[in-house]
């Protein structure tokens, strides 16, 4: 009897073992799902997908939605699922569940079958989604995977969006994107429970939508002078009569196969028909659209300010965009049509005999009045036929029209007032929402708007704001992320920069705001990365670069370096010198110090690969390191650097000129005195500076080196003269003056003088940063 209980007993072990191995367990940390349900209970085991695995579905309409995993399934592979109307075991189930409102879904995998509820076709969507996320990153090959093994953790899932509208924007005006990308980005925002496409169609460098009325718009207004070979905001003026060979547009057919697209992934989609501002490209088309009913060019490149405008006293204005608005309607079903309403400059409107008429007979008291009666006007005929305005923040500017939604992005103060008027929000505002600005430093980054938004700071944004009242968080309708395509010309350059910041995002406004974790998400996004990979996405890594923060003791004049990344929990390898970074490179744990000149090398390593942007800083000991440094005119408030002996720390600036470390003047020369406190030999001063012409700062038009030995009495002893130069984007320079050997020294005076008057007239900003005397 003990050999026969023991023959069991082995017997039922194999069994165990073969089960076990059969549909393997996970563990909480296997589960990589972002956006993080609102709950998940992990079980042990797992439900195994193979050849016999079934589709049942709850009517023929939930078909189409199974080819979110089937077309993944076949790919990788090389099998679909039967989609049938019943069956138990070995099934994936879509199961109505009338209980349930509109995005909500419920999930159950055991190791017979996977249940999904749902109870609309958003929430079967949302379930094939999360399934997808808990299959193996293979999945997502878009070749056949040798011996694939499909399984689904066991779970129970209960899932439900924190926010409504959940936003995805594209700029197709500034650079055009066929619509296999726009396809391809659709498919993305399903991956994250994404629901709306905001698809900016017009702007000032592009007409990007067929109007069959108007077939101008494409003809003339789609198209310009190709200078792409130029930074952006070094391209030129266009002559209207010039070639214009660069752009692209949807047909109307494509528009209508894009809509019928995002649909099957539950995402609906709102077209930006921007006015009163943003429309050269229409203006190029029918001058008679403008005030002054002259020819123009589509833009190539930057324009700023925005005067060519449309006319807001002609009849014939309204007449143009009723018709357009009628056939946009006709394509996309959504009840939300997006009309702009941001930066119009109206000088025009101002001189104007139609605009002034009209501004007499509506009693309007100015153009700011005027362009409230614009908008008020257009979102009247858009209510009329079922539709909902919605508008940059600027149609707050002289009264808000009667049922239009706002987008507030100049911060989140629009969307307050809205709210408070009892106006729904959506929130994109530039400090959070704005993806083409740098996501690291942009000594290492392509070329982007400069300003900062790392991946961290994404995740940091939270659409109603504390100090709302709860009635006010009521019209909060969510987030939206806005990727402006100025600087953007290629789909993997816009690739580069929506991911992983557009994963963020989608947990932000999908997740309790409760579950919400830096760490946790930032361990689940570098697991997902892998599944980046296969998917072939061109995501950004610069969350791993090396970030460093310096400090110099002012009385040893010691430099003392912390390193970080903005992934926690990360491996970071140094070397100084001329030795070399690798896998074996010392390992950071605490502050390094050191007190001459040398650099620093340092990157975030895992399985002995570097991550991200390697660091390589150099540090150059001079002979003003740390000394008393003196201004005739103070720098200015907003731009103090670390104070007096920011010039003199070692410690350099980037390329981005809020990251704390330049001084900057505006009005005055920068006149900068030094005190060795003993005497010295001085033959080389050399002064770093700033340029980006876009934001007023420009390097100096003349530096003058002076040396003295008494602190009175100053010889001069070398000067640069600098002419204006263009240059579109941002540069660091330094300007280096060499003079013959001048010994006893113990006081130099640098003189900057900023330029005296910018291309566009007044004062230029003059920035500087170290300077070096040897």
């Amino acid at each position: 009897m003990k050999w026969i209980k023991l023959v069991v007993v082995v017997i039922a072990s194999a069994l165990i073992s073969c089960a076990e191995k059969e549909n393997p367990s996970f563990t909480q940390d296997q589960l990589v799902l972002i956006p993080q349900p609102k709950s998940v209970t992990l079980n042990s085991g797992s439900f195994k997908v193979d050849a016999q695995t079934q589709f049942v579905i709850a009517n023929d309409s939930l078909e189409v939605i199974t080819g979110i995993l089937n077309d993944l399934f076949e790919k990788s592979a090389g099998f679909k699922l039967d989609v049938v109307m019943s069956g138990d075991e070995n099934t994936i189930q879509l199961v109505k569940n009338a209980t349930l409102a509109e995005e909500v879904y419920k999930l159950d995998v055991t190791s017979q079958k996977v249940i999904l509820e749902a109870n609309s076709k958003l929430g079967f969507v949302y379930g094939l989604e999360t399934i997808r996320q808990l299959l193996p990153a293979a999945i997502e090959s878009s070749s056949k995977v040798l011996n694939l093994k499909l399984y689904i953790p066991n779970v129970h899932i209960d899932d439900a969006p924190q926010y409504p509208y959940r936003g995805s924007h594209l700029d197709v005006s500034r650079h055009f994107f066929g619509k296999e990308y726009i396809k391809k980005h659709l498919d993305r925002m399903a991956f994250l429970k994404l629901n709306t496409f905001h698809f900016h169609l017009v702007d000032d460098q592009g007409w990007r939508i067929e109007i069959k009325k108007y077939p101008k718009l494409t003809e003339v207004g789609a198209f310009r002078v190709d200078q792409e070979n130029k930074h952006w905001n070094a391209r030129t003026h266009n002559d209207p009569d010039a070639e214009a060979t660069y752009g692209g547009f949807y047909t109307q057919e494509d528009i209508k196969e894009i809509v019928a697209y995002a649909s099957e992934k539950g995402i609906r989609v709102i077209p930006e028909i921007e006015m009163p501002a943003h429309v050269m490209s229409a203006i190029a088309a029918y001058p008679w659209l403008s005030c002054k009913d002259e020819p123009i060019a589509v833009p190539s490149g930057g324009v700023w300010p925005i005067t060519d405008i449309y006319c807001a006293g002609k009849e014939a204005t309204f007449e143009f965009l009723e018709d357009v608005l009628t056939e946009v309607m006709e394509l996309f079903p959504d009840k939300y049509i997006h009309a702009g309403g941001d930066e119009a400059t109206k000088t025009n409107w101002e001189t104007c005999p139609h605009c002034q008429r009209r501004m007499k007979e509506e009693g309007l008291a100015n153009t700011g009045e005027l362009q409230s009666y614009f908008m008020k006007r257009m979102e009247r005929f858009l209510s009329k036929h079922n539709k909902t305005l919605i508008g940059w923040d600027e149609i707050l500017e002289g009264g808000l029209p009667e049922k239009a939604t706002v987008m507030s992005w100049r911060g989140f103060e629009g969307g307050w007032e809205a709210t408070a008027a009892g106006h729904d929000v959506i929130m994109t505002p530039v400090s959070h929402m704005y993806f083409d600005y740098y996501q690291g430093n942009p000594d290492n980054e392509p070329v982007a708007f400069n300003a900062f938004l790392p991946l961290e700071k994404v995740y940091e944004f939270r659409p109603a704001v504390d100090s709302m009242s709860v009635e006010q968080k009521k019209h909060v309708l969510g987030g939206q992320a806005n990727l402006w395509a100025e600087y953007i010309a290629t789909e993997s350059h816009s690739e580069y920069m929506l991911f992983p910041r557009l994963f963020a995002l989608s947990e932000v406004l999908w997740s309790p705001e409760k579950k919400l974790d830096w760490n946790g998400f930032s361990i689940r996004v570098r697991k997902m990365m892998q599944r980046f990979d296969v998917m072939g996405i061109n995501y950004a890594k610069s969350a791993f670069a090396v970030q460093p923060e310096s400090e110099i003791d002012l009385e040893t004049g010691k430099i003392t370096i912390a390193l970080k990344s903005e992934f926690p929990d990360t491996q970071i390898r140094y070397a100084l010198g001329d030795s070399e970074l690798n896998a074996d490179s010392e390992v950071y744990n605490n502050p390094i110090s050191f007190d001459g000149t040398t650099s620093i090398k340092a990157a975030v390593f895992k399985d002995g690969k570097i991550m991200g942007a390697e660091l390589n800083k150099y540090f150059d000991f001079h002979q003003a390191v740390a000394k008393p440094v003196t201004y005739k005119f103070d720098y200015n408030a907003s731009y103090p650097s670390t104070g007096a002996t920011a010039l003199v720390d070692v410690l350099r600036g980037s390329k981005y000129f809020k990251d704390g470390r330049w001084q900057g003047w505006i009005g005055n020369p920068a006149v900068i005195t030094i005190d060795f406190e003993e005497p010295k030999e001085v033959c080389e001063v050399t002064v770093g500076s700033l340029e980006e012409q876009g934001t007023g700062i420009y390097f100096p038009q003349h530096i003058k080196v002076e040396v003295s030995q008494d602190g009175e009495n100053f010889e001069e002893v070398a000067q640069i003269e600098r002419a204006f130069e263009p240059n579109p984007g941002a540069k660091i320079e330094n300007f280096k003056m060499k003079f013959e050997a001048r010994k006893n020294v113990q006081f130099v005076r640098v003189t900057v003088q900023p330029l005296t008057e910018t291309p566009k007239g007044g004062g230029a900003w003059l920035f500087l940063d170290e300077i070096l005397v040897k």
